[in-house]
């Protein structure tokens, strides 16, 4: 059977069959002499002969040097030849496996690992090579995607391959579903997505970066290079690249230089990834915190604060933080020089709220009324550079959040701002902010009402016709739901 398998790169023409057929009249007779089942065992003569050739043709793509490696091939060649598909099947499957297990580690394990397992408890258990096992197939394949270690078509075709090797597997009578012409495309696909795949210059490029974070200090014109690079990358390989940097960073036993090196790079990078990635690392960090990674928490928790990214903390911590930044706007908000004092309270409130305004529902009415409060002012005014961080909270509020800041005149501390020039013009400004955020007929109602109110302001909340309003929008929910 030697000559199954041509030695040169172009196929050579072959006649088996009637081996074959002799092979399979031995083998039947066997089977039957013993008393065991001898019908829809092997796959019908035809079609092990179309696999031989066919096969042989594939192999051709495979440069001659690298065949010695290629066990799994021989067993599937052996396994086709005696009409077990399914079995030749799961060999070509097991040879894909090992080929881009190789190529993963041949890459950079450490940055692969950091991909295919997110969670932070079962990162730490994935170290070496001999980890790569335990790395589901469906994980191997999406990471080596995520990495460039394989191409869209590439990873296409090759969960269709697994996904064809689970339902044809041996274990199952399923070989009549797979065919010779399909054995060989499959090994062909192996050899073409995976074996001879070539880097494109994005996962090359990401590879010599990655070896030079760790190898030695990065200069100022490496890292101004290093983020044009980042600018052009699309935007899944920005996460990916993070997600590897993120894990350099958080490893304990990170050297000085690595550490430096990524806390260079991390703030051209953070432009170019998108949310999700975002959220990922703030979760990360929280489970850090929950599985008492102290270290590790610690520094991820570097990394975010470096790019201004506390508003992607869990919804836990960050509802802390807030209480806790609300606390500090308020006694600077009541303090002696609070001019000045409320800038950094209120800037830290502005990174843990973020872009997009989102606060946690616990501490929403404290926020809300915090935010107002100091926006409001006193009687000598309001602080300059404060009042444009509040602005931008304010413009922030959604639906929900602007019924709420409407209704802020019922507590005490706010109406009592209400009766100084400053607090009634600042309180008119905060109402034209909210206005176009009222969507409910209930509120828009409130909000002309207080407009029309010719009592002052600070006397709102003893109104009684406002009362009504105020008591019947609670009934029907707009501040609430």
């Amino acid at each position: 059977m030697s000559d199954l398998i041509p030695v040169e790169n172009e196929p050579q023409s072959f006649d088996v069959y009637q081996d074959l057929q002799r092979f399979e009249v031995m083998l039947l007779d066997q089977l039957a002499e013993v008393g065991l089942p001898t019908s829809d065992v092997l796959v019908e003569l035809g079609e092990r002969d179309v696999a031989l050739r066919t096969l042989g043709t594939a192999l051709g793509r495979l440069p001659v040097e690298e065949r010695d490696r290629s066990y799994y091939v021989s067993k599937m060649f052996a396994a086709a030849a005696a009409g077990l598909f399914d079995a030749a099947l799961n060999y070509l499957w097991n040879e894909t496996v090992g080929e881009l297990r190789r190529r993963v580690t041949a890459y950079d394990l450490a940055y692969f690992y950091d991909i295919a397992v997110p969670s932070p408890e079962r990162r730490k258990h994935f170290a070496s090579a001999e980890d790569l096992p335990k790395i589901d197939d469906v994980d191997l394949l999406r990471a080596s995607l995520q990495i460039g270690l394989l191409s869209q078509s590439g990873h296409a075709q090759l969960d269709h391959i697994r996904f064809m090797r689970n339902y044809a597997s041996a274990a199952h009578p399923n070989q009549v579903e797979v065919s010779g012409l399909q054995l060989a495309t499959w090994l062909e696909t192996c050899i073409r997505q995976v074996i001879t795949l070539p880097y494109d210059t994005i996962t090359a490029e990401t590879k010599k970066l990655l070896a030079n974070v760790k190898a030695h200090r990065l200069d100022a014109q490496a890292v101004a290079s290093t983020s044009v690079f980042f600018v052009d990358l699309p935007t899944d390989r920005a996460g990916a690249i993070a997600a590897g940097l993120f894990g350099l960073y958080v490893d304990p036993t990170r050297t000085r230089i690595v550490a430096d090196n990524v806390l260079a790079l991390w703030p051209s990078l953070w432009p170019e990834i998108d949310e999700q990635a975002r959220q990922d690392f703030g979760l990360r960090y929280g489970r850090f915190l929950a599985s008492a990674d102290t270290e590790q928490a610690t520094a991820a928790r570097e990394l975010l604060d470096l790019v201004d990214g506390a508003a992607y903390l869990p919804e836990k911590e960050r509802a802390v933080e807030i209480d806790a930044a609300v606390d500090a706007l308020l006694a600077a908000h009541h303090g002696f020089n609070n001019f000045y004092a409320e800038v950094p309270p209120a800037s830290q409130l502005r990174k843990l709220v973020g872009e997009q305004g989102d606060v946690p529902r616990s501490v929403t009415p404290k926020y809300l009324r915090g935010v107002v409060e100091a926006y409001l002012g006193n009687a000598y005014g309001v602080s300059f550079a404060a009042e444009v961080i509040y602005e931008e909270l304010l413009n922030e509020f959604d639906t929900r959040q602007a019924a709420l800041a409407l209704r802020s005149f019922t507590d005490p501390t706010i109406s009592a701002k209400l009766w100084s020039d400053v607090g009634r013009a600042q309180w008119a400004k905060l109402l034209a902010i909210l206005e176009p955020k009222l969507t409910s007929a209930d509120d828009r109602t409130l909000i002309s009402a207080v407009r029309q109110f010719s009592g002052g302001a600070d006397k709102l909340a003893s109104d009684s016709r406002i009362k009504k309003l105020v008591s019947r929008a609670g009934k029907h929910g707009s501040a609430s739901n």
